[in-house]
């Protein structure tokens, strides 16, 4: 187990490991540069982002293979792709989600710019109804323990860092690594 100081040596050297199925848009690199730490890019067999440290004995995932971490964030743009993902993507999220919990990951899913009550007043494109979105929404947090954030999409590079960040800090504290 690693004491406070190999900790806060750990996490000196935090950086997010962004998926390379990613696209590199101007928001998208306005969001890597809201981190506020450094970011790579790698293959992630599931999420969006996942965090990355150097342990005294090396990095924490070898970024030439495809990386399944313990916590991932998912972020989706809006309500609409995220109505999408649980309506015409189904199975291939599912697979996502599945492939996460096969892993014992954590998966947070982050949607940009959607509110409990858009959703319920139909403030989107998709032609699924609210109850059905919002019954989706709390089965697929029930059934794969996944946690869900909404915020505006200029608050979602920092929310990105922080869950990766306090997730790896938690991890590091109980001892999960060296």
């Amino acid at each position: 187990m690693m004491d406070n100081f190999e900790v806060s040596n750990a996490l000196k050297t935090f950086r997010i490991i962004v998926d390379t199925r990613e696209q590199s848009t101007k928001k998208a690199l306005e969001r890597y540069d809201s981190f506020g730490v450094p970011y790579e890019r790698a293959t992630l067999n599931f999420g969006d982002y996942c965090g990355q440290i150097t342990l005294p004995e090396g990095d924490l995932y070898d970024q030439s293979l495809r990386i399944s971490p313990k916590c991932v964030v998912e972020r989706k743009m809006s309500i609409d792709e995220l109505a999408m993902c649980l309506g015409k993507q189904r199975d291939r999220f599912r697979r996502e989600f599945e492939r996460a919990s096969n892993n014992d990951s954590k998966v947070w899913l982050l949607v940009e710019g959607a509110s409990w009550e858009a959703i319920e007043n139909h403030r989107y494109r998709s032609m699924m109804r609210p109850n059905a979105l919002i019954g989706s929404i709390v089965a697929w947090m029930t059934r794969y323990d996944a946690s869900l954030i909404f915020c505006k999409a200029g608050t979602s590079g920092r929310m990105i860092k922080e869950v990766l960040y306090r997730d790896m800090k938690e991890r590091l504290e109980r001892g999960e690594f060296g």
